[in-house]
């Protein structure tokens, strides 16, 4: 057993392995569960079963083990444990999974994972709340709001008795259902989301209120007639910033638990897509519906400067080799991983060839090119078509000619906070290919990965041997995740506006789910 677990079991209690004995020392028992995805109903690849960090094989101890080892990290999870210790709970951690955003999640993945989950919650001590860890924005195959179908399934196996507090990502859609059937539904208030662990040691402490009996909470949504385009959805910049302001000083006052302003996701082609705020109070309903009503009319009356006038590729190549300073920061919207794009768009990769910039880096997801390089070795030449495998939206392949410049297992450590407060991340084996006709003062750099990975950290270049402050440009496949690791050393950063799953363009979609009349997108005939 290791340190950090031992040391949580002795002095906090959280004792998964007791309780499931019936051994509780009279603390309150929270079951803890979750299926985190962000679903692109625009992407051509359905998330399946295997692709959720889920091993039926785990016993409740192994899961309970896992669970509690992470609380070194700063994200939801570690924050449920945090608030746990501080409110004299006791955790039941039973599955929280998560998928890369992909596709829609297939019915098979939903229905298992919800079942393993109903019968492990069922199987352990008698509870007397429920943490639920979801994203907020996964579309099932047959359900629109996933989220809503779990948190449904959830409210039906435990009964309306049950405390439940659900625990979403800022980007979320949130339907009026799925705050009717849980007891309490909290955001992420920060966009990148540096607030993760703040908002589980919030959900751990409301729920120990609604289970001593001290909270009664009420909650109201409102959802503005608007979609807020990802271009704009920094929560520390305008439009958006004196909204996020405003959010947290509503939650001061006594009566307020949780004023939460999301977001929404752009890429769900659903009834719900778009941003919302959820206000929750001790049994004050009208002060709910009047500070989400306030929150969302602030919301909607930055509409008019929520409308893009990025640069596409070609121009913003152009750009950043006209500019002096460097290293120029490149997002390619249109390829956000994070968002649930394939991260094997070429359309940059190609026009940094054409124009044949100078001193550039880019990762691109292509397993097969890494086997190549792999098969060829360190030092020896590489010439085989990179990207653009996944579907039709990201570009053609493009012919990559150069040299194996490094292989590396593509696991890392970031120790600051990042989006999402996590510390270990992996980009599978990963090769880095020196593009011909560069040097070691202005390197042309291809990084070939074999898994997909948001570049929520720097270190994604730098465990790889990239000296990112040295470049011209990085090429960052994100969106707003990114800002916070790159900021700090960047001499500008281009959003641009590229095709893709989650091109930030509305207009290269058609959505023919979506509300009626929202500003800033256009509803499709069916």
């Amino acid at each position: 057993m290791n340190n950090i677990f031992t040391k949580i079991l002795v002095l906090c209690s959280l004792t998964a392995f007791s309780t499931s004995k019936g051994l509780s020392q009279g603390k309150p028992i929270v079951g803890v569960a979750g299926i985190a995805h962000e679903s692109n109903s625009f992407s051509a690849e359905k998330t399946e079963l295997k692709d959720f960090d889920f091993d039926p094989t785990l016993t409740q101890e192994e899961r309970a083990k896992t669970f509690f080892a992470g609380s070194t990290a700063k994200n939801i999870s570690a924050g449920y444990i945090e608030g746990a210790i501080r409110n004299n709970l006791e955790l039941y951690p039973t599955i929280v999974t998560k998928a890369t955003p992909k596709g829609p999640v297939t019915d098979e993945a939903l229905n298992t994972l919800m079942k393993e989950i109903i019968s492990s919650l069922k199987a352990g001590p008698k509870l007397d709340g429920i943490l639920l860890n979801l994203h907020g924005a996964m579309v099932g195959e047959s359900y629109p709001s996933g989220d809503e179908e779990i948190v449904r399934r959830i409210r039906d196996a435990f009964g309306t008795s049950m405390p439940i507090v659900v625990t979403h990502d800022f980007h979320a859609n949130i339907t009026p259902q799925t705050v009717e059937l849980c007891d309490v539904l909290i955001t992420f208030k920060e966009n990148p989301h540096l607030d993760t662990y703040e908002r589980g040691i919030q959900a751990a402490e409301i729920m120990a209120g609604i289970i001593s009996g001290e909270l009664k909470p009420v909650q109201t949504i409102v959802h503005p007639p608007m979609v807020y385009n990802i271009a704009f959805q920094s929560t520390f910049s305008e439009p958006l910033m004196p909204v996020t302001t405003e959010s947290k000083k509503v939650e001061k006052q006594v009566a307020v638990l949780v004023a939460s302003v999301a977001g929404g996701y752009q890429y769900a082609d659903v009834p719900y897509m778009g941003p919302s705020v959820v206000v929750v109070t001790n049994d004050k309903k009208a002060l709910a519906d009047k500070e989400a009503q306030h929150l969302a009319e602030m919301l909607y009356a930055t509409r008019e400067e929520t409308i893009i006038e990025n640069p596409q590729p070609s121009e913003a190549v152009k750009m950043a080799m006209e500019h002096e300073g460097r290293p120029v920061i490149l997002i390619d919207m249109g390829d956000n991983i994070g968002g649930g794009s394939a991260g094997d768009a070429t359309f940059m990769l190609d026009e940094l060839i054409k124009q044949k910039a100078e001193g550039w880096a880019v990762v691109m997801y292509d397993p097969g090119a890494y086997e190549v390089a792999e098969e060829a070795g360190v030092g020896k030449p590489f010439d085989f078509d990179v990207g653009g495998k996944t579907d039709n939206m990201h570009g053609e392949p493009v012919r990559v000619k150069g040299e194996v410049r490094s292989l590396h297992v593509g696991r890392y450590l970031e120790t600051e906070v990042r989006h999402g407060g996590g510390r270990y991340w992996d980009m599978g084996n990963t090769a880095v290919v020196q593009v011909e006709g560069s040097t070691l003062d202005e390197p042309n750099l291809v990084l070939i990965t074999t898994k997909r990975a948001s570049p929520n950290s720097a270190h994604n270049f730098i465990s790889n041997g990239v000296y990112v402050e040295r470049q011209k440009m990085l090429v960052v496949k994100g969106a707003i995740a990114p800002r916070v690791a790159y900021e700090p050393f960047a001499s500008t950063m281009i959003s641009v506006d590229s095709p893709g799953a989650t091109a930030i363009n509305t207009e290269w979609f058609k959505y023919y789910n979506i509300r009626d009349g929202l500003f800033g997108i256009k509803k499709s005939k069916k």
